[in-house]
């Protein structure tokens, strides 16, 4: 696994690609897709936060925070943009974080960007496995252009 510092490090044009997408919107937006407790694929709309070197999501009182406290695997897929259909997805495990000030400054980033919080959020940091970008000169286009990368 691997923190978003890691990978960006590694692969920066693919991370570079990927934060745009996901900050498109101003607010990070995309789908987290947890693991229910049977085994089968929950889908959730998602604020994705870039902070720090890390990857995070302030999850509140929901199915997904269950899943992800029990279960820690994940997939986050970001929005397609308005004019073509790149994609952007990332897997891993996620974990819950305490420390107070990296809450505290991941709470922050996430409020710069016009985001609304309930302060009732665990805060969760998303360690990555693997990242696909997928790149389509205009739309509808196929094939798109396939941009992989693993963590070692």
């Amino acid at each position: 696994m691997a923190t978003w510092a890691q990978f960006e490090q590694s692969a920066p044009a693919i991370a570079a690609a990927g934060r745009k997408l996901i900050y498109q919107f101003g607010v990070g937006l995309g789908y987290l897709a947890t693991v229910r407790q049977d085994g089968g694929p929950r889908l959730h709309p998602f604020c994705p936060v870039v902070h720090g070197g890390g990857l995070y999501g302030l999850i509140g009182p929901s199915l997904k925070r269950r899943d992800l406290l029990r279960d820690g695997r994940y997939a986050i897929h970001t929005c397609n943009p308005k004019d073509v259909d790149d994609e952007f997805y990332v897997t891993g495990t996620a974990r819950r974080i305490k420390d107070a000030e990296t809450i505290a400054g991941v709470r922050a980033t996430y409020l710069s960007t016009g985001a609304t919080s309930s302060d009732d959020e665990f805060i969760f940091e998303f360690d990555i496995e693997r990242c696909l970008l997928a790149t389509y000169k205009t739309r509808p286009s196929w094939p798109p252009k396939y941009s992989k990368w693993a963590a070692s």
